[in-house]
């Protein structure tokens, strides 16, 4: 398989690129398990500092990395630095907290003693998605790597530039050569390397569509599988809350890297007493957005990914609009080249309408007016995905009570979902299963096995 590669500011092409035939793609894994072996018997204390290492190698390259991530998939500069930065933090996390996250448990039992230990599974294959290219295959595989895996990349093709440079990253920090690969695959590759005796396990960010694809394809082959999918988080505002402060965060949740993300907020729920100054102000904010070229350092939202994703916000838009929500701002691409859209907002939606229903993967935000918690509650769960979700509050208690109704994995008051390498991220329903981050993602791809000691004359 065969294609270009655009870069979505200018539409202007990048690169040609070719996906690896069958017979190289089991090679790779092949060379990784043979290094995984190795690599999983070092001694902790062995491998911990390497990520202290590739840290480092990630600030002194802090530039040049966004630079391709601007590049590759348009998200604004400035923040594409900030994704840099935090995937050198999750090695910082991790090679502080390894040791002690990957320590031998011992259980009092019947025996001698008992202790659960974390073992390696072998090699992982990670399939991941464009709109964070660092951070969603660095959120894997450094605690992939860390339990003693070996991981070959499977990236979106249109960020081949950040795939190769990811892999570079590693070698450079000093890790084995082959222990993480990347490779370019087509659907049929993809399918062969699952089914590979080589590959222990998968991991995969994406839609839920892919999701249940690589889903049937591991368990038909027996194969540990972690999903993160899609989301539709909501943004409960109750009648108590700070305007300014939920307002300022609305667009934040929504905005960030121009609305293409899993964990954005994207339902926006306010309760009837507050609807009136929390819209007008929400509205305000997103219009004042500067939005246009990447590359410069003042822009918050920079182009869609591609002309199939614009068109796919239009018509979410449209098909609410003609069920009856109203265009409060924002709502058109804008002229010119690239895949520029307005921020926008729509008010008088329904629970039914597209915009509510489904996932919108863009500045695209609806607002519906509820009249109590209960309701507010109801609107929230009312959704195939349960990735995130926030409620905005001066009663904390009253907050927290509530966002623990909320059915996803994760929750928060007061502030936008987000993701901490110190806290478990992943979803329920059709968000996905298994978890990412913290001591949870760690061992989502190890051997938890029990040792059993008993004495040798029955005692």
């Amino acid at each position: 398989m065969q294609y270009w590669t655009v870069n979505p500011a200018t539409g202007e092409r990048i690169d040609h690129i070719t996906s690896l035939p069958e017979v190289e793609l089991l090679a790779v894994a092949a060379q990784v398990r043979n290094e995984q072996r190795d690599w999983g018997t070092l001694p902790l204390s062995r491998r911990l500092p390497l990520f202290t290492e590739l840290a480092a190698h990630l600030r002194s390259r802090v530039d040049h990395y966004a630079g391709l991530i601007t590049l590759e998939m348009g998200k604004p500069v400035t923040e594409a630095k900030g994704e840099i930065e935090k995937c050198a933090w999750l090695c910082d996390v991790y090679a502080d907290m390894g040791g002690e996250w990957l320590a031998e448990e011992e259980i009092a039992a019947d025996g001698h003693r008992h202790r659960v230990v974390y073992q390696p599974l072998g090699v992982i294959l990670s399939i991941m998605p464009w709109n964070f290219p660092f951070w969603q295959a660095l959120r894997f595989s450094v605690p992939a790597l860390l339990a003693g895996n070996g991981s070959i990349l499977k990236h979106a093709g249109n960020v081949p530039r950040c795939a190769q440079a990811i892999e570079t990253a590693f070698r450079e920090s000093g890790f084995p050569p082959n222990l993480f690969r990347n490779v370019f695959a087509d659907h049929a590759g993809v399918a062969t390397l699952i089914a590979d005796d080589a590959i222990a396990g998968i991991s995969l960010t994406g839609s839920t569509e892919a999701g249940r694809q690589v889903a049937g394809l591991a368990g038909r082959h027996l194969k540990k599988v972690v999903l993160e999918l899609g989301g539709s988080d909501p943004f409960i505002v109750l009648e108590d809350a700070d305007i300014e402060h939920a307002a300022r965060n609305a667009v934040l949740g929504r905005c960030f890297n121009s609305g293409q993300s899993c964990i954005a907020a994207k339902r926006f729920i306010v309760l009837n007493e507050i609807a009136a100054p929390f819209t007008e102000r929400f509205v305000s904010l997103m219009n004042e957005l500067p939005l246009g070229d990447p590359t410069l350092p003042a822009t918050r939202i920079g182009p869609m990914v591609n002309a199939a994703a614009v068109e796919e916000i239009e018509n979410q838009i449209a098909a609410s609009i003609s069920e009856g929500a109203v265009l409060a701002c924002g709502g058109k691409r804008v002229a010119g080249p690239g895949f520029l859209f307005e921020p926008t907002v729509l008010t008088n939606v329904r629970p039914d309408m597209a915009v509510m229903r489904e996932e919108v993967f863009g500045p695209v935000a609806p607002i519906m007016i509820v009249d109590d918690e209960e309701e507010a509650l109801r609107v929230a769960n009312d959704s195939e995905f349960g990735l995130g979700g926030s409620v905005w509050t001066e009663d904390i208690a009253r907050g927290e009570r509530l966002a623990r109704r909320i059915q996803a994995g994760a929750v928060f008051v007061n502030s936008i979902v987000k993701s901490d390498p110190r806290m478990p991220f992943g979803g329920i329903k059709r968000s996905g299963l298994g978890r990412e981050l913290s001591w949870f993602g760690l061992r989502e791809f190890v051997n938890v096995q029990g040792v059993n000691v008993y004495s040798s004359r029955g005692g």
